[in-house]
């Protein structure tokens, strides 16, 4: 069993989102949608570090409210970049040396199930990278000037999900020489990875595995994780369901 990272993305300014507060700290049936993203990683032991990547104009209200479970639970607590780049790259400075894998995973996206992530986290261990993906069940078609030009075949395109997962090496290695202004169009690490040539495997998912990008979501993701058997009843189920958020 590898030693795995979590790198949780909550830094990003959510401006799709609108709204006081940004999306990954929006309210999911009773937790922040960040939580739940943390809470998955937190029950597995094969992760030995989560690193949580936030705002810094959200760092007091992180400290003052979740800062002595966070601390609790060794979840540690970064100040992200401007770009998700840069976010990233500074959570891989914190990485401690006997980590072996690392799962990148956007904190909005808080319906992700733990079979996926454990499917993810097997694959890259086997592969090297392995991301989540999603069929494009949608008709698509090419926009010119306000008029379709052309219908796109959907039959082999995915959507990317998260997490994605990379040895360590390897995710170094594909930022080693990214410019400032192309990290500025990097919306995921996987592209960096193929970049280099190293084939990225996916993990199947489905529509379920929201990220959470307008205020409709919220509810959507609620009624997804209302809709699955309550993880209550299956046993243990985690430090962050105990702790009193």
């Amino acid at each position: 069993m590898p030693n795995v990272a979590a790198i949780i993305c909550a830094a990003g300014p959510g401006r799709r989102f609108g709204g006081k507060r940004h999306k990954q700290f929006v309210d999911i049936g009773g937790r922040a949608a960040f939580l739940r993203s943390v809470e998955l990683f937190s029950n597995r032991e094969d992760v030995k570090q989560i690193l949580l990547a936030i705002p810094q104009e959200d760092e007091e209200i992180v400290e003052i409210r979740y800062g002595a479970n966070l601390s609790l639970f060794n979840v540690k607590v970064l100040i992200g970049g401007v770009t998700r780049f840069e976010t990233v790259n500074k959570a891989l400075q914190l990485l401690k040396d006997d980590i072996e894998l690392v799962a990148i995973h956007d904190a909005a996206r808080c319906c992700v199930t733990a079979k996926w992530i454990d499917d993810a986290i097997k694959t890259a261990a086997k592969t090297g990278a392995a991301i989540l993906a999603c069929p494009v069940i949608a008709t698509l078609k090419e926009v010119k000037d306000g008029v379709i030009v052309k219908n796109v075949d959907r039959t082999t395109l995915y959507e990317a999900q998260t997490p994605q997962v990379f040895e360590v090496k390897l995710l170094k290695q594909s930022r080693e020489k990214v410019t400032k202004e192309n990290a500025e169009k990097i919306t995921d690490d996987s592209q960096l990875v193929e970049a280099l040539g190293h084939k990225v495997s996916i993990v199947e998912t489905d529509s379920s595995n929201i990220k959470i990008t307008y205020p409709a979501d919220a509810a959507i993701a609620e009624a997804i994780l209302k809709a699955r058997p309550d993880p209550k009843k299956e046993g243990y189920i985690g430090p962050f369901y105990e702790a009193q958020w």
